[in-house]
């Protein structure tokens, strides 16, 4: 699962993310409203966690961004504020669950199964993604073309998930580093070349008819031969 924390407050971001790691969580941080939205839309997390007063847009905008845009991931929006006005303005903009600050970790973790076990009041379920002729499934990691699978890495997987979601837009190499490897990863365009390369290997095995095209200086899309 992966979650997407949106807090300007780098210590309780920080704080936020190792929490969610050690209970098995991939989790990312953003730390203002405007890279919040672009990496909430990308439709890659299975849950927001997103603080209310932010730096460049504040939550509440954030999220009825999200919500107009139709983005349903769902929302566990934090706030110092307490008053009633506030918590029925976070929920009518689209938040799943409000939190106020200071909270207990027990409790955020146990909101964030209650929100990653449900959508629109019902279990979750991870539906696999498809391009052309492939199928990529959660949880086991693989990608199908027909009756051949191959099993992905965690990165791999990542890759050709965000690559699938977003065809036939290309994806810039810098959006793949941010949204694959985090934002304090050391990464460069190398280390995405080297996955790229090993996703194409995978893909001739399977003999799909999906190709990973170059974008030379911009990035990479996905293209559906005949």
């Amino acid at each position: 699962m992966r979650i997407l924390v949106v807090e300007d407050e780098a210590r309780l971001a920080q704080t936020l993310a190792e929490l969610l790691h050690r209970q098995g969580y991939t989790a990312d941080i953003s730390g203002d409203g405007l890279s919040g939205l672009d990496n909430a839309a990308s439709d890659i997390y299975d849950l927001v966690v997103l603080d209310a007063m932010l730096p460049g847009m504040d939550g509440f905008t954030l999220l009825q961004r999200l919500r107009q845009e139709g983005h349903t991931v769902p929302v566990l929006m934090l706030t110092a504020r307490s008053g009633v006005e506030d918590r029925v303005r976070g929920l009518d903009s689209g938040a799943d669950y409000y939190l106020t600050k200071p909270f207990e970790p027990q409790e955020l973790l146990a909101c964030v199964r209650l929100l990653l076990r449900r959508t629109d009041g019902q279990p979750r379920q991870e539906d696999a993604v498809s391009c052309g002729d492939l199928r990529l499934e959660p949880g086991t990691f693989l990608l199908r073309c027909g009756q051949r699978e191959v099993r992905l890495s965690r990165r791999e997987y990542d890759l050709m998930e965000l690559l699938i979601r977003s065809y036939p837009q290309i994806v810039t190499k810098e959006q793949l580093i941010l949204k694959v490897w985090g934002y304090d990863s050391d990464a460069e365009d190398n280390n995405v070349e080297v996955y790229i390369s090993f996703l194409r290997r995978k893909l001739e095995h399977l003999h799909s008819a999906v190709k990973i095209r170059t974008h030379r200086l911009v990035g990479y899309c996905l293209e559906v031969g005949a």
